[in-house]
């Protein structure tokens, strides 16, 4: 850190939060600009703000000294960035230490927290005061921030699994450090700002996901009450052509309220992954995986080319008939739909070993991967997917996972598709072959999170030790967006290397963005880069000067 606006701006912001809560140690830097992937953007220094306040003067300081920020929940944002800034030279502002639980309702199912605010912590919450109220996790670790992912628009499993529709009440602090709240928030005297999203007027929260227009300091998140009866169910499909018709089949179900919640289907590259790590004995240290290895490998773990899981919430008369209605719609078109519920989990680990005995088939390390999502289902977080990060990795994941520290390659493609099977299948086979071609392995899982599209969430997993994979994946993943933009499915979250480079030919809408970026954040201090190019923004205030 050479730079004497840097200097200054540092020392500032000792006076506000404490100088053990600015950062500047060089290793500490460097772990910061580390993610899974190739990118070299520098982190002058770190400051941790504990209060809103202190994030109000931390932008304010920002402004002074003409210093760019970015700001971070929990800095686990691994596959798209992790903590590395859009930008380069940007100040991380770490907002972990706000970690407060603010307000809880059991009766209106609500929780407000601020960003440093965990899925376990979350999660532990609920359980020391044994709510009847569920939260929704996602497959990340459970040390990731609610808000963050919220704000990305992340998704999880249960019928709360669309993150940001089940969100309100924001408090924002913007780059002036100026703060306002969203919905009926912004009333002081208000009683339904943790429970109605709207409020009256213009709504303002979509303004601040995916954005750099403002800091969420504070937001309430809904909680579903935890249903009569719960069953899981999982189901998978031996022909890698038979993607469309399940799709096909699944929708209706989705349609009319049979089923409530995100269901996902993963092809065998991504199951694979999560069962073990590459199978370098059996390619004799080919890559990638071919298909002839898959046909073997799928046979030995009884696995299929497309494999399903969802769970139905409700009475348990409910549950009987919405298990029917799925058992006729995939009839034909899916074999061994299994349901799963606690009773029968328990039974499943009893006699795991006596039925390997019998059947050859290890169904310990399938209830391994099992048990994680069947958790999922019920809102508890688990740090299981984090293993297949690790997939091309020579050695077994530690204890504690890190896919950052520990040199792990990954790269996520989001692309959102309608909720058909032609769509489905289309954009699958686009994806594996060019990923094949490029010599990676195509992990691909589908989530029908709403009735009408489907979320493709798209691994590129390689070993970052290894000479020249970081380039070669990062031009596999640029290949993959463009490819399959040019056949009209676009990601809904892009990765901190992609979001400066971002364009659309609807120039009215970016013309917007600029407006707003300009008008708010007329020094361009807050995450440049971060959806809104910047060299954009230059043309612009040069233009208005």
């Amino acid at each position: 850190m050479n730079s004497l606006k840097h200097k200054a701006a540092v020392n500032d912001w000792e006076r506000v939060v404490g100088k053990e809560n600015v950062v500047t140690r060089e290793s500490s830097l460097r772990e910061a600009e580390t993610s899974t992937f190739a990118i070299r953007h520098r982190v002058p220094a770190i400051v941790r703000p504990g209060t809103r306040a202190e994030v109000q003067e931390c932008l304010r300081i920002a402004n002074r000294r003409e210093v760019p920020v970015y700001p971070i929940s929990s800095g686990k944002n691994w596959g798209y960035g992790s903590r590395v800034p859009a930008s380069d030279g940007c100040v991380l502002l770490d907002l972990g230490r706000m970690n407060r639980i603010l307000d809880f309702s059991e009766d209106l199912a609500y929780v407000t927290v601020e960003p440093g605010v965990t899925q376990a912590q979350l999660y532990a919450f609920l359980q020391e005061r044994k709510s009847k109220l569920w939260m929704d996790a996602t497959g990340a670790s459970p040390h990731c921030s609610m808000i963050g992912n919220t704000m990305e628009r992340g998704f999880g499993h249960t019928p709360y699994g669309d993150h940001f529709a089940n969100s309100c009440g924001f408090e924002v602090v913007l780059p002036d450090g100026s703060v306002i709240e969203t919905g009926f928030a912004r009333f002081p005297s208000a009683k339904t700002a943790p429970l109605h999203r709207s409020g009256v007027g213009p709504i303002l929260d979509g303004l601040f996901s995916q954005s750099n227009l403002g800091i969420v300091t504070r937001m309430t998140i809904w909680l579903m009450p935890a249903p009569e009866y719960f069953q899981a169910y999982y189901f998978r499909c031996e022909q890698n052509d038979g993607l469309g018709a399940i799709l096909d089949a699944l929708r209706p179900l989705r349609l009319d309220g049979t089923i409530r919640s995100a269901s996902h289907i993963a092809n065998d590259y991504k199951v694979l992954s999560a069962l073990q790590q590459y199978p370098w004995d059996l390619t004799g240290g080919e890559t990638p995986l071919q298909g002839h290895h898959m046909a073997t490998l799928r046979n030995e773990l009884k696995i299929g080319a497309w494999n399903g899981s969802g769970a139905l919430y409700g009475t348990k008369a409910q549950v009987k008939e919405a298990r029917r209605l799925l058992r006729r719609a995939l009839k034909g078109k899916a074999t061994r739909l299994q349901f799963l519920d606690d009773r029968l989990l328990r039974l499943a680990a009893r006699f795991a070993k006596p039925y390997q005995l019998v059947s050859g088939w290890n169904l310990e390390r399938m209830l391994a991967v099992l048990k994680p999502v069947y958790g999922l289902m019920r809102g508890i977080p688990t740090d299981h997917p984090l293993f297949s990060t690790y997939w091309r990795k020579r050695t077994p994941p530690p204890p504690s996972m890190d896919p950052d520290r520990d040199g792990c390659g990954l790269l996520w493609c989001s692309p959102v598709a309608p909720n058909d099977g032609r769509s489905a299948h289309e954009l699958t086979g686009i994806a594996t072959e060019l990923i094949l071609r490029q010599g990676f392995e195509p992990a691909i899982s589908i989530t029908i999170l709403s009735e009408r599209t489907i979320s493709c969430v798209i691994a590129l997993g390689y070993d970052r030790e290894v000479e020249g994979e970081d380039e070669r994946a990062k031009s596999c993943y640029d290949e993959l967006l463009a490819a399959l933009a040019a056949k009209g499915y676009h990601s809904y979250r892009l990765s901190v290397g992609s979001m400066s480079a971002m364009g659309d030919k609807n120039s009215t809408y970016s013309e917007l963005l600029r407006d707003l970026k300009y008008m708010i954040d007329p020094k361009g201090i807050l995450s440049p880069g971060r959806y809104i190019p910047i060299s954009d923004l230059e043309k612009y205030r040069s233009a208005h000067l």
